[in-house]
């Protein structure tokens, strides 16, 4: 039975991944491994099925960690790793870049070298072994009005955390490049859906609306991002795994691009309709000074993903964000609302 490592398991991402691949997968385990900082929680495992759950084996512990992850490939047979494990928050990242370079520099290197380690066989590499490595749209910079990231777009990032991912994605060439490991990098626009923890924008937002908190809006608020429901995410990495061409980058998007304060807008009249709250209005919007090195426009070009492997995303950005604001109006014991 094929076992995959999915690191960073119980963050926003990996969470959803788990859940996806799961019930896709009833014959197939997962390790997720989460050092469980304060974005990662293990209690969102608590509603996987009692047959999921014994196809799930949690471990905490830290992917900079050689010694543990020596342990965990003696004791498995590891035939993949999904690298979801990192620091990903920009703000935190420009008042203390240290832990950055930890988790996601020094992190996926170790990830890397352990697999190396137990792959690399003979002078050969063992068959059907593949390491993805979950990127993201940041590390291209920043677009103008017009354009589109592509996989050949040069990495240009403009802040301590695109930057540590992009020092990532190297490391997972150079593995490529030099001795031949099978690897992926996907590279993704914003993601939203659940559980995703409340410093992001749009829980931040729902958050702080239905605590009628101020809704800090950086700038002018007309800075554009990309959108991609979390599961669409989540099959585009799953096609990849599967069929990617080795040492290959696959760019994952949805071409839902929108304004930040548009976003903010349109998340006030769902939840205002969803509550009949009046006091949700977009009196609440405070615009606050604008981000250090904050990037204008990103825009994801994923025609290689969609021509080479089929992949095209199901959720339209209207479903996905009211399914996102009623799983959140939902679960508001299990997020509290940050200061």
């Amino acid at each position: 039975m094929m076992t995959i490592l999915v690191t960073g398991a119980a963050g926003f991402i990996g969470t959803n991944f788990v859940y996806y691949y799961l019930k896709k997968y009833q014959n197939r385990n997962i390790i997720g491994l989460d050092n469980l900082t304060y974005a990662g929680n293990a209690e969102n495992f608590k509603t996987l099925s009692k047959e999921q759950q014994n196809r799930f084996k949690f471990i905490r512990g830290d992917i900079s960690d050689p010694s543990l992850l020596k342990n965990l490939f003696n004791h498995y047979e590891i035939d993949g790793i999904i690298n979801f494990a990192a620091e990903s928050h920009v703000d935190r990242s420009i008042n203390n870049s240290k832990i950055f370079i930890k988790t996601n520099v020094l992190g996926t290197h170790t990830l890397l070298e352990s697999a190396k380690n137990s792959w690399f066989k003979e002078k050969k590499w063992l068959e059907n072994n593949r390491f993805i490595q979950i990127s993201t749209d940041e590390v291209y910079g920043s677009l103008g009005q017009e354009g589109y990231f592509t996989e050949t777009t040069p990495l240009d990032p403009h802040n301590p955390y695109s930057a540590s991912k992009a020092a990532a994605d190297l490391f997972v060439k150079a593995m490529f490049d030099t001795y031949g490991m099978n690897v992926n990098i996907t590279r993704c626009s914003n993601n939203y859906g659940p559980y995703q923890f409340p410093e992001k924008l749009i829980p931040l937002m729902i958050h702080r609306a239905l605590a009628h908190k101020p809704l800090p809006v950086y700038g002018d608020g007309k800075q554009i991002r990309d959108w991609i429901f979390v599961e669409d995410h989540c099959r585009g990495i799953d096609f990849v795994f599967e069929n990617g061409r080795s040492g290959e980058v696959y760019n994952i998007g949805a071409n839902n691009e929108w304004q930040n304060i548009n976003l903010v807008k349109l998340i006030i009249e769902i939840l205002n309709n969803e509550t009949e709250d009046p006091d949700i209005n977009d009196n609440l919007i405070q615009y606050v000074p604008d981000r250090l090195g904050h990037d204008r426009r990103y825009a994801i070009d994923s025609l290689k993903i969609r021509t080479e492997l089929g992949w095209l995303p199901k959720v339209s950005f209207q479903d996905g964000i009211c399914q996102t604001i009623r799983w959140y109006l939902n679960n508001q014991k299990i997020f509290g609302v940050p200061q």
